[in-house]
Parts: C-alpha cells; sequence; structure tokens
C-alpha cells in the first residue's frame, strides 16, 4: 500500500479532521491504488467538443474512523478497481456496456465487478458519488480536507454548493507532507525503479561509441527500461556545457565528459538519478572538478539524519564547492509519486508550506522513512559537464542506499581507454 495511514491519522486528529478528500489523479492513487493512464491526460473538450480543458474530476475519500471510498471518473473504467485495498467503489453515468447478453462463468472477483457496474446507483456525476458516500458515513457536516489544488475554482465551489453542512479546508500542502514519509511498500517500488533504471541506463551507455548519435542511447535505455517492466520517464543529458536538454543531435564525443540524469517508472512510482558520461580519461582540471563532485557529495549524504533541517544538507554539500572555488548548486530533493516530492533540499527561503490545515516552515526537518536524492551537477559552459546524484532512504540514525549506484567514477563506453 502506498497510502501511510498512521501518519493520515496523525494528521487528521492534530488538525481535527473527519476524512482526507484526494482529487487529483496522483493522489487519488496514492490514497487507493487506483491507476488509469487516461485520468491524467483526458480533458472536457475531448470528448465533448466545445467543452473545457479540465481533467474529468475523480475523488478518493479517507475518513479517520470509517470505510475509504473512491468516486472514479467512468463506470467504463472501473474495472481498474478490481483488486484494490479500498473496497467501495462509486461509478457515474452510464456505463456504455451492452447487457443483452447473459454473462458467462466469472471469478469471485471479476463476479463482484459485474454486479458493482450493472446495479450501480444512479449517480450522474462522480461529486455526486462522493457525496452519496459522505452521507453513508454520516460525514455531510464534517470537517472535510480538500485537496483544493486538484480541482478547478468552479468545481470546488461546486462540492462546498453540494455539501452546505460541510467545512471544507484546503488540504494540498498536508498531502503533500504525509507523502514525504514512504511506507513499505513505496519503498520497495522506488528501490525496485532505481534498480530497474541503473541497469538499463549502463547498459545503454555502456554500449554506446564515441561518433554515436545520444538519442540511440535513450532508445536502447527506453527498449532496456521495457524489458525490465518499467516505463521511461526521461533521459537527459549535457551539450558541450551548454545546458541540460532531451530532445537535440547530439554526437558523443564533439564534446568528451557530458552529465546524464535519467528515470523511469514504475507502479505509479518514479525513478531519478545521474552521472558523469565521459568518451575519455577526464582530463587534470575536470578531475579535480568532478572530485570536488565527489566531496560535495559525500558531504551531503553524511548530513542526512532525523531531525536534521534540509538546508543544513545542502549548505554541508555547498561548502565544500565553495571552498573549492566552483560556481554550482548542489542540491536535492525527495522523489516518491512524482519526480519531486518534498522535501527540497534548498537554502532557507523564508516561505512557508501553508493551506487551511498546515503552516510550517518551507524548511522541513528530515524525517525516517523519507527517500532522498542528493546531486551535484556543474556545466562548463563550450567544454562539458559534470554530474553525481545518489538515491537513499533515511535511517534511524542516518541514511541507506536505495539501491546499488557506482558514482565514484564516470561511466565510459565498453572498449573505450579509461
Amino acid at each position: 500500500m502506498l497510502f501511510n495511514i498512521e501518519r493520515a491519522r496523525k494528521y487528521m486528529r492534530d488538525r481535527r479532521l473527519d476524512a482526507l478528500i484526494a482529487t487529483s489523479p496522483v493522489n487519488i492513487t496514492y490514497f487507493t491504488d487506483y491507476f488509469i493512464w487516461i485520468d491524467g491526460l483526458m480533458k472536457e473538450y475531448m470528448v465533448r467538443p466545445g467543452g473545457s480543458a479540465d481533467l474529468a474530476q475523480g475523488y478518493a475519500l479517507f475518513p479517520l474512523e470509517k470505510e475509504p471510498a473512491l468516486a472514479v471518473t467512468s463506470s467504463m473504467l472501473a474495472v481498474n478497481g478490481v483488486d484494490l485495498w479500498v473496497r467501495d467503489l462509486r461509478i457515474s453515468g452510464d456505463s456504455g456496456l451492452d447487457w443483452s447478453l447473459g454473462p458467462g462463468p466469472l471469478s469471485d472477483r471479476m463476479d463482484r465487478m459485474y454486479t458493482l457496474v450493472k446495479d450501480a446507483p444512479g449517480y450522474d456525476t462522480t461529486t455526486e458519488a462522493l457525496v452519496g458516500a459522505l452521507a453513508d458515513r454520516g460525514l455531510s457536516g464534517g470537517t472535510l480536507g480538500v485537496e483544493a489544488d486538484g480541482m478547478t475554482a468552479d468545481r470546488y465551489a461546486q462540492l462546498r454548493q453540494a455539501l452546505p453542512d460541510a467545512r471544507l479546508l484546503d488540504c494540498s500542502n498536508l498531502i503533500r507532507l504525509l507523502r514525504m514519509v514512504k511506507t513499505g511498500d513505496e519503498i520497495d517500488r522506488l528501490a525496485r525503479a532505481a534498480d530497474i533504471s541503473e541497469a538499463a541506463a549502463m547498459t545503454a551507455m555502456e554500449q554506446a561509441s564515441p561518433g554515436d548519435n545520444v538519442q540511440d542511447v535513450i532508445r536502447r535505455f527506453r527498449a532496456e527500461l521495457g524489458d525490465r517492466g518499467a516505463d521511461l520517464d526521461h533521459f537527459a543529458f549535457g551539450v558541450q556545457g551548454l545546458g541540460i536538454a532531451t530532445e537535440p543531435d547530439f554526437i558523443l564525443g564533439e564534446s568528451v565528459v557530458e552529465y546524464v540524469d535519467w528515470g523511469c517508472r514504475y507502479r505509479s512510482c518514479f525513478s531519478d538519478t545521474g552521472t558523469t558520461f565521459a568518451m575519455e580519461p577526464l582530463s587534470g582540471d575536470m578531475q579535480v572538478r568532478f572530485d570536488a563532485l565527489r566531496a560535495s557529495m559525500d558531504a551531503g549524504l553524511d548530513a542526512i539524519r532525523p531531525g536534521v533541517r534540509s538546508s543544513a544538507v545542502q549548505k554541508a554539500m555547498q561548502d565544500v564547492v565553495d571552498q573549492a572555488g566552483m560556481s554550482m548548486y548542489p542540491h536535492g530533493h525527495g522523489v516518491g509519486m512524482e519526480v519531486r516530492d518534498y522535501p527540497v533540499l534548498a537554502p532557507e527561503n523564508g516561505l512557508r508550506i501553508a493551506d487551511d490545515c498546515v503552516d510550517i516552515s518551507s524548511d522541513l526537518p528530515i524525517e525516517e522513512n523519507m527517500v532522498l536524492n542528493v546531486e551535484a551537477p556543474l556545466c562548463l559552459a563550450g567544454v562539458g559537464s559534470l554530474h553525481l546524484e545518489q538515491s537513499v532512504v533515511v535511517t534511524e540514525s542516518g541514511s541507506r542506499p536505495l539501491a546499488e549506484q557506482q558514482r565514484d567514477r564516470p561511466v565510459f563506453p565498453l572498449g573505450t581507454a579509461n
């Protein structure tokens, strides 16, 4: 299960919330494990010409003391919920299915889904389905944390109108804070994603040769990911030290050392990491800079432990590169169901993470079972670029690697002298 139930209940008790309601596709998946690729893509005008560019609106309901529920965006898609730990699926609208023939033999799980879709209550919209689920739980007049960031202003207003006796509070940032600390299941998925992407990237890079187009490396990476059961998120590369790219043609060897950063998506969880890709041994100047990046990374990793502020980890890294006289910005971030989760390992900026339910400093303390990426990039304009990035799980007394990642030297194509 992705959803951190005990952490959610603690937040809810502290803020006196009767329920949390997720409204964005990513957080509906987080609350329930329900996922269908189209929820984050299908806009109203794509099925209703002249309509808005709004996504279909789903809801995931997690009460403090009652059974959770899910209101899916389409009856036709409800079958994606057949194996969820959340058992109360609410569907709306016409399924579009043909019921003229009796069903063949069905497993228990599919028989349940058949009955659910055939005998579903007549909700016209997912908002009606959510309101029905709240009413069944006696929460129509409760204090409800709603992810306002996952709704348009008009839909949020409509939800308020549909629940006149409820107290609706924006909990968008509360959910971001909830997601910072991972369950064992999410850590396992993130570790698997990291293992897959590491193996795929190393294979793709080691099979390259000077003179290859980097797009061929990316195609190999994509194929390797698919063979291992993951999907491409990104493979970014430096271009003669002039910045970071994903799309241009670039011939390996036009500069001999470049930044690479890559990631995949595996069971709704992302990997994100990177290293230095070189066509030949580093020059003396580049080796000095690479060693400084490695020392900066080590300082950041050594600083990670529960209770330490995010800014302190970044400062430990920054102090190393400042002492080396380098103009760069080492930093880090959480990773999970999005490519960046809180916390962000950055200097203290005076901003607040606030909504109707929380109001705290953006300089967040590190907590056990966070998954963090620590990274140190350096672009030398017109010359080349360097990069190091590692992923760790925060432990009771420090951190441990999320996956095996060799970052003590650059990656070279096989057969290249190094």
